[in-house]
């Protein structure tokens, strides 16, 4: 692999776009680091470390700790993210919103509506925040809002709108001018922002006898085959094969071809876990707005790393796992377009049973994928608390990192292979997973 990355800088058109989207990952972390006027960035770093386990501390991982820091892109893409699944959402529900999704220029049309639902839900954001960092207690570390009033609600909306629309304004270009998705690129770069941090803190314990080499040596084994795992996982699939008729049109002959569709053990992604996370959280975030005592009660119960918190959690996560896979894919409307052009599964009748057989095929490999993700989701919490691991591994950020990561590395790919380069990774063709 080593050996074929220089053949990556040979293309000026593949050299342009890394080139791009580093310069592009390189303001969006500019923009985590300006800070939102108005704001005491200690005091909120102080009152988010209070509420880390409940929906903000969760935020705060998807935007790399810009909200933690009170900058400019404290809400990130995630109201991009929002938009888009409301509309994928949408979609399953109404019938002219799916018929928009599956042609060109109704694409464009929803685009243009979820750029529009994005600027709205950063509205909505930015002015629960602004109230709610209002009503906070001052902290050790003197007032959150230094000047609170009218003005500061104004500006921090304004702010952290203007922020939201240049994050998605740069994610766009990503799309459209680098590698890969840019939404998703940007959520890639917010998980990996406490790596260099953690590598730090892992070798200070090392160097202070506090972790022994041997454990460093025994994490590191459990990371790789952690990491190996997710691929594997992450690039599974059960192929169905299809079998189109020859067909004759004019002189020349047409199809006659077999090939096979890719049913994905983790269709759902890493959606199913957010889904879930923001739900289990739901209790704790409550707490932090209302001084209600039954809430209190309903908050230790639900505590993480309790047998309940993980037993709910897990149920959830099966749950979005096979109602996202149903959202994202429609058996019905894949025979429909197979039966309009021919294809067939070879032992299956065209129509509504190869529906049937695709749903029933989706339904049985989706189970072992959504346990893939319980494992996932549960992992890090037993890790910190089995192993006294330092920092925080797995989960949902290891998801999208390796997800992301996949797809880069399949843009490249496909851009070597195009250009009759080698590539990077012999006998392998890597499938990618955009979030």
């Amino acid at each position: 692999m080593v050996r074929n990355v220089p053949n990556i800088f040979k293309i000026p058109n593949l050299r342009r776009r890394i080139l791009f989207t580093l310069a592009m990952v390189v303001v969006y972390r500019l923009g985590t680091h300006i800070p939102t006027p108005g704001l005491n960035p200690q005091a909120l770093k102080l009152f988010l470390e209070s509420v880390r386990g409940t929906f903000f501390g969760l935020y705060d991982i998807f935007v790399g700790g810009a909200l933690s820091r009170a900058s400019l892109f404290a809400l990130g893409i995630m109201p991009y993210i929002s938009a888009s699944i409301i509309f994928q959402l949408l979609g399953a529900v109404f019938p002219k919103i799916e018929k928009l999704q599956r042609d060109e220029e109704g694409r464009k049309k929803i685009n243009q509506w979820t750029r529009y639902l994005t600027v709205l839900l950063a509205i909505i954001q930015a002015t629960s925040i602004s109230i709610y960092l209002e009503s906070q207690p001052i902290t050790s570390a003197g007032p959150i809002i230094i000047l609170p009033g009218l003005l500061f609600r104004f500006i921090t909306v304004l702010t952290l709108t203007a922020g939201t629309i240049l994050v998605m304004w740069l994610s766009e270009l990503i799309t459209n001018q680098g590698l890969g998705n840019g939404a998703s690129f940007i959520i890639f770069v917010g998980c990996l922002d406490e790596t260099p941090r953690a590598i730090a803190q892992t070798y200070q314990l090392v160097r202070v006898g506090e972790l022994s080499l041997f454990s460093l040596i025994l994490l590191s084994a459990v990371i790789f085959f952690v990491y190996a795992g997710v691929v594997l996982i992450t690039q599974a699939a059960r192929k169905i094969p299809v079998q189109y008729p020859k067909r004759i049109i004019g002189r020349k002959m047409y199809g006659g071809q077999s090939t096979y569709i890719p049913l994905r053990i983790n269709t759902a992604g890493v959606i199913p876990i957010i889904f879930a996370q923001s739900v289990v959280v739901f209790p704790s975030t409550l707490t932090t707005f209302f001084n209600v005592p039954a809430l209190n009660v309903v908050k230790e119960i639900f505590s993480p790393g309790g047998w309940l918190y993980n037993l709910t959690y897990a149920i959830l996560i099966i749950f979005f796992t096979y109602f996202y896979t149903s959202v994202v894919f429609n058996p019905r409307d894949l025979a429909e377009n197979m039966q309009r052009y021919g294809g067939f599964i070879p032992g299956i009748r065209p129509g509504e049973k190869t529906a049937e057989y695709l749903d029933r095929s989706l339904t049985l490999i989706t189970f072992p994928g959504a346990f893939f993700l319980v494992f996932m989701a549960l992992l890090p919490v037993y890790l910190m608390n089995t192993f006294k691991i330092p920092f925080y591994f797995g989960g949902t950020t290891l998801l999208i990192i390796v997800g992301v990561a996949l797809d880069t590395i399949q843009q490249i790919e496909s851009h070597l292979l195009m250009h009759h380069y080698e590539g990077l990774i012999k006998g392998v063709r890597i499938r990618g997973r955009r979030f």
